[in-house]
């Protein structure tokens, strides 16, 4: 007989799934905001920082006892308080000791407890700590039921939900801290500033902010440094948000050999090896020229950094650059969020002191009333002790004649009206007490307690007394805690003014471009060192021009998708001949898919050179060099509006109105006509029509002629040349068909690939793999009517190699107005 299973009633929740996330997020954020990540307005802390002094002062690990295993505070820690990872506690507990990150540390460590340069402390089993002596103060008072207390997550202790904090913790400490929709950041400030300006507030409850600003200069960080913008400071004090700069301490110092920028101070969590090796590579990289050598020289006595420069370097503009391009200068926001009545609100200054003093109120009150009633307590046993030392002999005989202890006391009460307390204290009064010389200290003793009575009523029942001695306290701190300013406070902000040409040597160098992007620069020295070896690149990409550039020039680019770039010569990477060199992607945004088509050098942006661009599809436009210049260039900007199935061809640069364009289809005819004929156009546009091309035709090549050149050079995909007259080409209005440049033979037909007009400059030409090198003049001179010579054979891959050339100031007008039209053609 088989057992029925059991049956089982299942409960099913219809509920939204929107709503069950909604609640069960909310109560995350809610314990993020409250129990971890933010400070309490009241004691500068988060839970976890709280956990790990209570936890020291506890185990009576203060700064005048032995140090503790951190190990020990840790697993105190962790096992009474805060049940969560060891590494997250310790890290908090080594925080609180570091120096470097908070002015007046509350650890007080032994030990590798870390370094400004990141390196990681010590493992907790090797370093040892205790409380800091100024964390006294923030414990001070604890057991007199000062502030509240809760159970622990075992239900086993009682942890504080505050501590007493004599002091303005969270604005001096400074803390940062990431919660679900929220985020603090609060520098830290001088004490004795912050605690003036709390005295004062104390004694000035609707005093202005000006008024605190007078005490409170801005934040002090115990790197020192310099802040600047007294308007950010103002906001941050006004509203709880606000930036200012911190910029470091520098000292210019000139030796025999060599100047020197000595960086003593640095900007607050910036970590010194890694900005020294930002310098460094700016160094090796040559970014700028004059930084000779890096070194860091801290020690024990303190932070140290030195640049060596050249004697002649302009150091003032060496060290705006490293400003402006290292943490040698960073920007800091304020964001003061911290928890009042268990909520986050984003607080000033006013509003940060206030609840401080509000704390110290509560503090102060609850501490008077506790001491308050045990000193009664003690004084009406004092006044019960007095009254029995005159009738000892009958209170021993009632003594002597009870059955126990309770009996005692009962007899007592009833004989002399004596309360339970002061019969308790009688019956266990030892004998000695009955000297003359006791009974005077019982007196002095209820003497003075009468006096601290009447004065803990005052404070209790009068706020301007409570407020005395909140301030009395105050005073204390600033006198125990000597803390000069570290951090100089200026009012204006000094912009950076950069000059970063003048501060890179002129040098020659070679600039290579490659039409899949790729580009470097090369020493003269490697340059010559590799004469007669092509230079490298990669597998299915070509060479698209290379040449002398100075290091002050600015490498113009154009892209087969109608966009344009540049950059600085300095600013490329120098590499070896042979190397691949480095993607423009590496120095601009850029689609690595578009090609190079066009490369030149330019010193300046001239109104009086215009640029000729033409499309695949017959488009062509003309614009000024002046009109490609923009403040930024760190990314491809549009010189030619091209459509998805074109591409820009050909950019050409025209230094003079009379300059002839000569234009070219892939299946042979070609025209020529004045550069004027184009009408300028601004940058977004798709300029005008070019040429009217047969159907399946395309434009193959443009280029500008002089009026006076005489003879073209024609080659087509084959590496096939002619070379003709110029005069042969079509002179025909814009657009127009024209005429055939060579014969058509419709077995083979020719594709035509450039137009060059014939100089006596050599040409490069790779053909397939072949690099060729030639002279137009050396190509045998033919007519229209004719095909081509084979003067290096046929081949598949064509490219001409150009030259980089810089383009010089021209002639054309620099005012808006249209040049006038001339007669066609001379």
């Amino acid at each position: 007989m088989t057992k029925k299973k059991p049956e089982t009633h299942e409960r099913i929740l219809h509920e939204n799934l929107e709503d069950i996330m909604a609640e069960g997020f909310a109560s995350y954020a809610k314990s993020i905001i409250q129990e971890r990540a933010l400070p309490d307005a009241r004691d500068g802390l988060k839970p976890v920082q709280r956990r790990i002094l209570y936890a020291m002062y506890e185990a009576g690990n203060t700064f005048d006892k032995p140090y503790h295993k951190s190990a020990k505070t840790v697993g105190n820690v962790i096992g009474n308080y805060h049940p969560h990872g060891d590494s997250s506690v310790y890290e908090a507990m080594v925080r609180l000791s570091q120096d470097w990150k908070i002015r007046l540390p509350l650890v007080d460590m032994q030990g590798n407890n870390g370094s400004i340069d990141d390196d990681p402390a010590a493992a907790m089993r090797y370093t040892e700590a205790r409380l800091s002596q100024i964390s006294n103060y923030m414990l001070k008072d604890i057991e007199k039921d000062t502030v509240e207390w809760v159970l622990n997550f075992s239900d086993e202790k009682y942890e504080p939900t505050v501590l007493p904090a004599r002091f303005p913790n969270l604005l001096i400490h400074g803390i940062s801290g990431i919660a679900a929709g929220y985020a603090t950041n609060i520098p830290p400030h001088n004490l004795n500033e912050v605690v003036n300006a709390t005295i004062y507030r104390i004694q000035h409850p609707d005093c202005s902010l000006d008024d605190l600003m007078h005490f409170v200069k801005g934040p002090d960080f115990p790197t020192g440094g310099i802040v600047m913008g007294e308007e950010g400071i103002r906001q941050a004090f006004a509203t709880g948000r606000g930036k200012v700069m911190i910029r470091s301490k520098v000292e210019v110092k000139q030796t025999r050999t060599v100047k020197q920028l000595i960086v003593t101070e640095i900007p607050y969590e910036v970590v010194k090896s890694a900005m020294v090796k930002k310098i460094d590579e700016i160094r090796l990289n040559k970014k700028i020229d004059g930084i000779l050598d890096v070194r860091d020289e801290s020690d024990r006595t303190g932070l140290r950094v030195v640049i060596d420069l050249k004697r002649d370097a302009n150091d003032e503009q060496i060290l705006n650059y490293l400003y402006k391009n290292t943490d040698l200068q960073i920007s800091y926001t304020y964001n003061t969020i911290a928890i009042v009545d268990k909520a986050p609100v984003q607080m000033s200054l006013a509003q940060c002191l206030d609840a401080f003093i509000a704390h110290r109120e509560d503090v102060v009150l609850r501490r008077s009333r506790f001491e308050l009633k045990r000193k009664k307590a003690r004084a009406h046993i004092l006044e019960g002790l007095i009254r029995a030392v005159s009738i000892m002999d009958e209170i021993i005989k009632i003594i002597r004649a009870s059955k126990n202890k309770t009996d005692a006391k009962n007899n007592l009460i009833l004989r002399f009206d004596f309360t339970e307390e002061q019969a308790e204290a009688i019956v266990t009064m030892r004998l000695y007490r009955l000297t003359n010389t006791d009974v005077k200290e019982l007196r002095t003793e209820f003497a003075a307690l009468q006096k601290e009575i009447k004065q803990l009523e005052a404070i209790v029942a009068d706020k301007d007394v409570l407020h005395r001695v909140i301030i009395d306290e105050l005073k204390e701190i600033n006198e125990t805690f000597q803390t000069p300013r570290r951090t100089q406070v200026e009012a204006e902000f000094k912009e950076i003014v950069i000059d970063e040409k003048a501060m890179i040597a002129d040098e020659q160098v070679v600039v290579t471009i490659t039409r899949d992007g790729y580009v470097k620069r090369v020493s003269m020295r490697s340059f010559n060192a590799s004469q007669g070896t092509p230079t490298g690149h990669k597998d299915g990409d070509a060479v698209l021009c290379y040449g002398p550039a100075s290091t002050l020039d600015t490498l113009l680019l154009f892209t087969d998708r109608g966009n344009y770039a540049y950059l600085s010569v300095y600013e490329l990477e120098e590499a070896k001949w042979k190397d691949l060199g480095s993607h423009l992607s590496n120095y601009l945004k850029i689609d690595g898919t578009e090609k190079m088509i066009k490369a030149c050098l330019v010193k300046s942006f001239e109104p009086s050179i215009q640029i000729i661009m033409a499309s695949k599809y017959g488009m062509i436009k003309r614009m000024r060099l002046s009109d490609l210049e923009v403040s930024r260039h760190n990314k491809a900007m549009v010189c030619m509006k091209i459509g998805k199935l074109d591409a820009m061809v050909q950019v050409q640069f025209s230094d003079r109105p009379d300059d002839l364009v000569m234009m070219a289809g892939v299946s042979g005819f070609a025209l020529q006509y004045p550069v004027s004929e184009v009408a300028r156009s601004t940058a977004r546009t798709k300029g005008v029509k070019a040429m009217n091309l047969q159907k399946g035709d395309t434009i193959a090549d443009f280029c500008l002629a002089a009026p006076e050149t005489e003879q073209i050079l024609v080659i087509n995909t084959q590496a096939q040349m002619k070379r003709m007259k110029a005069d042969e080409i079509a002179k025909i209005h814009r657009p127009g068909k024209g005429s055939r440049l060579c014969k058509l033979v419709k077995s083979n037909p020719s594709q035509i690939c450039r137009l060059l007009p014939v100089t006596d400059q050599e040409i490069q030409m790779m053909a397939d793999d072949e690099e060729l090198t030639f002279k137009a003049r050396d190509i045998s001179m033919m007519p229209a009517s004719s095909t081509f010579s084979t003067p290096f054979g046929k081949h598949e891959n064509v490219a001409v190699i150009e030259p980089l050339t810089c383009v010089s100031n021209g002639q054309w007008p620099a005012e808006e107005e249209e040049v006038t039209q001339q007669t066609l053609f001379r």
